[in-house]
This record gives structure tokens, sequence and C-alpha cells, in this order.
């Protein structure tokens, strides 16, 4: 698979649970299957809105073989296996390409602050254990540690190493990875308010939570860029703002899974101590979902 097969809007996909938290396979396989019809370019299964460090490695295979089973070729699926030690994200990484995923999205540890040193030790070994692409994933404000302009610009030149997704919200470090990077280095946007101003310096287009319920909005910012209608583009990243601004509402991720239960997919609880929306969250975010005209029709994404 080469990496300029790895582009567009890639939702981070919730992973469905039951009222008893366990793996709900046919909540994520309509999930998947409605991503698709929605227009998406790829999914993205065991991110940090699907819960990764909530299941178990058995629970992980299983997710990653019912998104596989279910995209059936259509788009790529990604998998999620970054791990706080490099033996525990090998192992993970080697299990999803088994398990038939298209390539691996390995965010930093946690907890624990490797240097950058470090951290390129720890890639360098995670993408020598797989033939499959490898994407970075930098999300400094969840795990505590980033990855450095400098250090993925080193890790670029690792031939399997094929792009990253760079959550800091911060454009000028998004902009930097892209100037830092060859052309074929796909740089994705990881926050969703931000993937209009990806596109416009040159990246591939976004690993975007929001996508799980606004697919449709997503898409439509991404094909506006490629066919050069900036001013579409910018409203539609617009109509985007509202929905990424309501996952304040309740603990991450409980917004998304509620945002989809409201448009028709029951994603089912987050595994505990991740609780519910309250009454008054859930009216605020079923007012944005009304504003962007996704309510009453489960189909519109």
């Amino acid at each position: 698979m080469s990496s300029t097969e790895l582009h567009g809007i890639v939702p981070a996909m919730v992973t469905p649970f039951t009222v008893d938290e366990q793996l709900n396979e046919r909540a994520l396989a309509a999930l998947v299957n409605r991503l698709i019809a929605d227009g998406v370019h790829g999914v993205f299964v065991l991110g940090s809105q699907g819960e990764y460090y909530a299941l178990d490695p058995a629970e992980k295979r299983r997710a990653i073989e019912v998104t596989v089973e279910a995209a059936n070729g259509r788009v790529p699926v990604y998998a999620g296996t970054g791990a706080n030690t490099t033996r525990d994200a090998v192992a993970l990484t080697r299990m999803a390409e088994q398990a038939g995923a298209d390539a691996v999205s390995v965010i930093t540890p946690s907890f624990i602050t490797p240097s950058q040193d470090e951290l390129y030790q720890h890639y360098r070994e995670v993408a020598s254990s797989t033939r499959l692409p490898v994407l970075l994933y930098s999300n400094p404000g969840r795990t505590g540690v980033h990855i450095s302009v400098q250090l993925g610009a080193k890790l670029a030149s690792i031939d399997n190493i094929v792009g990253i997704k760079d959550s800091s919200g911060d454009m000028s470090v998004t902009a930097a990875f892209i100037a830092a990077t060859p052309p074929e280095f796909r740089v994705f946007a990881g926050r969703d308010t931000l993937v209009f101003a990806t596109m416009l310096y040159g990246g591939a287009g976004a690993v975007a939570a929001s996508a799980n319920v606004a697919a449709r909005h997503l898409v439509r910012v991404y094909n506006a860029c490629v066919e050069g209608n900036m001013e579409r583009a910018r409203a539609a990243q617009a109509e985007i703002a509202p929905l990424r601004d309501a996952f304040s509402l309740g603990t991450f991720p409980a917004v998304i899974k509620e945002a989809l239960l409201m448009t028709g997919l029951d994603a089912g609880p987050c595994r505990r101590p991740v609780g519910p929306l309250n009454d008054d969250a859930r009216a605020r975010l079923r007012k944005v979902l009304d504003e962007m005209g996704l309510l009453g029709d489960s189909r519109r994404g």
C-alpha cells in the first residue's frame, strides 16, 4: 500500500459497547458501513475516540477483525497500536497486521515522558516489526508527550513511516511538519476545526472524531479543497465548529457516542468511569446536531 493511498477524511471511530460494556460487533459493522456510505476515505479503529486505553489485546484484535470484514476492501482500515512500552506496541502492531489492517497509527506513550531520542528508537523498532505503513500520532494534550518537528522529519526517512496525525491543535506545528517532510509524507489534521487550514498548507486530510456523526460535512471540506473551491471549503469547515466545541459537554469520549445515538446508531456507553451526559448537556448537544441538520435522518452524515 503506497502512502498516496492514505488521504482524505478518516473517522476516528468509537468502539460500540453493549449495555454491559462488551464489544458490540453488530453496531461496529453498522458504523463502518454508514461511514463508507457517507464518502469517507478510510476508517480508524482503536484510536483515542475508540477507547483504545480501555480494551484488552483480545478485544482489540476482534475490533480490528470486525472492522476489516465490514470495510471489505472498500477503504483502508487504520488500526491504533500505540502502547506505553515498545514491546507492547510491537506486539499490537504485529497483531493488527495479522488481523488484516491496512495501516497502523501509533500514539506516543503516556504517563512516562520519553526523550525525543527514546521516541525515535521506539518508533524505529515498531516500524521494523511490520510491513504495514505506520502513521505517527502526536496528541500531547492527552498523553503529555509530543513528537517534535525535528523528530518527525527524522522518522520520515524510515521507509514505512509514512505520515503523522498531529493533534497538537497548533496550526504552526502542523504546518512545520508539512514543511519539514517530503511531499509523500502524509500529514493529517487531528483537530477537526483545522482540516481546512491543514489542507491549505498541503496536508493529506484529517483523522477526525466528529466524522463519526458529521462525515459528510468533513468530506465536503476535503472535496472542496481538492477541487480548489476555497469558499465552499471554508463554509463547510465553519459548520463543524459547534460540534467540535460540544466535546466539552461531557467526559471524553462520551459526547460522540451520545451524538451517534441521537442520529440513529446506538454505540452504547463508554467504559466506566466515563459516564453519560447529564440532561442539560444532552439537550445542548441535541440542539447542535439539529442545527447541523443531523437529526431526523439517521443516514445523514
